[in-house]
């Protein structure tokens, strides 16, 4: 068993948009583990849009990262050494690794992972956080309905591709907008959305908003808030009455300098939004998926057939070794990711 870990630390906090000399590449000494605590060898950790606001000294849902400590990633890996009855050596297991070749945790806070179920990099995005983030938004605060519209930016994302592939079995009609001709692509054929605008293809709000119109000839139902910026801008004009909106991130936001108390949100007004939820009745609601970790193992139960038998399809857009975490975190902050963004490191 190796005596020492790789990891990537917090070096600075971005001043704007993340640069790489915000990271450093350092070896630690490994730990023995004590009792009850296992040690993993960590085979993909995740990359996730979240992280970006974990790297600002921000008043947030939870506490940034501290400067020079390891950045905060889940992971899956294999149990090398385990001091706990529930773990043996050759186990996998998803647990809070960070951006590390290795770690020692406690046994009470890993999930083990079946590799002969699934690939255990599912467990990181359709299986993961993101699928289940899809999955609780779209079904508790989405409400779908038979016959209605929804749209979901970032469409080929691990959230959005979650969200348009439940919508279609909801039997609703499903419009994605993502980032390239190739992507929008990938919504139509492979996660079977019925529609996909490129917004890169529309040089304002105004241009975006015609064409989803043309896409949504009855209006939008459902709007799946992970991107603000532009496309919220398009979207709102469009909610039908009593359209509900759930909120669970802005990436477009994320590299503008940190979204603390009293950022600013571009160049839609308080009072505009403010109209839009008046006057459409609207339902808007915010949610961390951390605090509903007691629906997983429903999600589990009902997604984890469906994608075994291939009902839903997932990509994966896999960086191989440590050093290259950061390039591929920058660039999937700006939509160069295609599919769910993870790390191989074994």
């Amino acid at each position: 068993m190796t005596d020492q870990i790789n990891c990537i630390t917090l070096a600075s906090r971005p001043d704007g948009a993340v640069t790489p000399d915000n990271f450093r590449l350092e070896t630690r000494a490994l730990p023995d583990p004590s009792d009850g605590e296992v040690v993993v060898k960590v085979h993909y950790m995740s990359l996730d849009p979240y992280m970006r606001g974990r790297m600002d000294d921000a008043k947030s849902y939870a506490a940034p990262v501290e400067l020079g400590a390891i950045m905060e990633a889940g992971g899956v890996g294999e149990i090398i050494a385990s001091n706990s009855p529930h773990f043996q050596v050759g186990d996998f297991a998803f647990g809070m690794f960070g951006w590390a070749t290795h770690a020692v945790t406690k046994a009470k806070l890993l999930r083990k992972i079946d590799p002969e179920v699934m690939p255990i990099s599912a467990a990181l995005g359709v299986l993961g956080m993101p699928g289940f983030t899809g999955w609780f938004g779209l079904n508790e605060h989405g409400r779908p309905k038979t016959g209605e519209t929804l749209v979901v930016a970032a469409a080929t994302g691990p959230v959005g591709s979650m969200v348009g592939q439940l919508a279609k079995q909801y039997g609703l009609r499903a419009v994605g907008i993502a980032g390239g001709p190739d992507k929008c692509r990938m919504a139509i054929d492979t996660f079977g959305f019925d529609a996909c605008l490129d917004h890169r293809a529309y040089a304002s709000a105004s241009e975006l908003r015609k064409a989803l119109a043309g896409e949504c000839p009855n209006g939008i139902d459902i709007y799946y808030e992970n991107v603000g910026g532009k496309v919220l801008e398009a979207v709102l004009p469009l909610m039908n009455p009593f359209g509900r909106i759930p909120v669970c991130g802005m990436i477009s936001w994320y590299d503008a300098g940190g979204l603390g108390d009293g950022a600013d949100a571009g160049p839609l007004t308080a009072p505009k939004i403010w109209r839009s939820i008046l006057v459409k009745f609207l339902s808007v609601n915010g949610f961390i998926i951390s605090n509903h970790f007691d629906r997983l193992a429903e999600f589990l139960s009902e997604v984890a057939p469906k994608v075994a038998s291939g009902e839903v399809k997932f990509v994966e857009d896999v960086a191989v070794g440590l050093e290259n975490a950061p390039a591929a975190f920058m660039s999937m902050l700006k939509g160069g990711n295609v599919g769910k963004q993870v790390v191989k490191l074994v």
